[in-house]
């Protein structure tokens, strides 16, 4: 139990710190102008991939559907299984809130009316909606992971389990 919690803890300081920095970012100050490095290339830039397509909704999906199209291969789905995994895999759609949504003109607008105190208070009411949001997002997750890995046999079960093992460990959370 200490290591779904220490992800989960991980997953919902990371949201945490993605919903300050992207409202922060389009707050009403003005950044100055990005740091570049001895090799000219921009501060926080990485070599040129940016997060290799973790705030490129297409990308994501690719991936996304890469993933699920191995797994449900090497699960060997029967039809029997096909309910849960359609379950399983609708769930692990990224949410909108956590696909990098920027704000509109018209949001920045308006939070550039309000006074320091209404800001953070505004921000403080947005990240609590987002937390809310991403944790009802996991809870579902969860519930649909649980009832795909009920449906399955031993076997699957043993595969599904070596499976995100292993991939807990590339993510450095082995």
């Amino acid at each position: 139990m200490k290591y779904a919690f220490t992800s989960l803890s991980r997953l919902v300081l990371a949201g945490f710190m993605a919903a300050a920095g992207s409202a922060m970012a389009e707050g009403p100050t003005t950044a100055p102008a990005a740091a570049t490095t001895a090799t000219g290339k921009h501060a926080g830039h990485h070599g040129g991939r940016h997060h290799a397509g973790h705030r490129d909704p297409a990308q994501l999906q690719a991936r996304m559907a890469k993933h699920h199209a191995e797994l449900k291969a090497q699960l060997k789905i029967a039809p029997a299984q096909e309910a849960a995994w359609t379950r399983y895999t609708a769930a692990m759609q990224p949410a909108g809130h956590m696909m990098g949504h920027r704000s509109t003109a018209e949001q920045r607008a308006e939070f550039d009316k309000l006074t320091t105190p209404e800001r953070i208070d505004k921000m403080r009411a947005m990240r609590i909606q987002h937390m809310t949001e991403m944790s009802a997002a996991l809870d579902q997750r969860g519930e649909a992971t649980k009832a795909l890995y009920a449906a399955l046999s031993p076997e699957q079960q043993k595969m599904f389990d070596d499976r995100h093992r292993k991939m807990g460990r590339h993510h450095g959370r082995g």
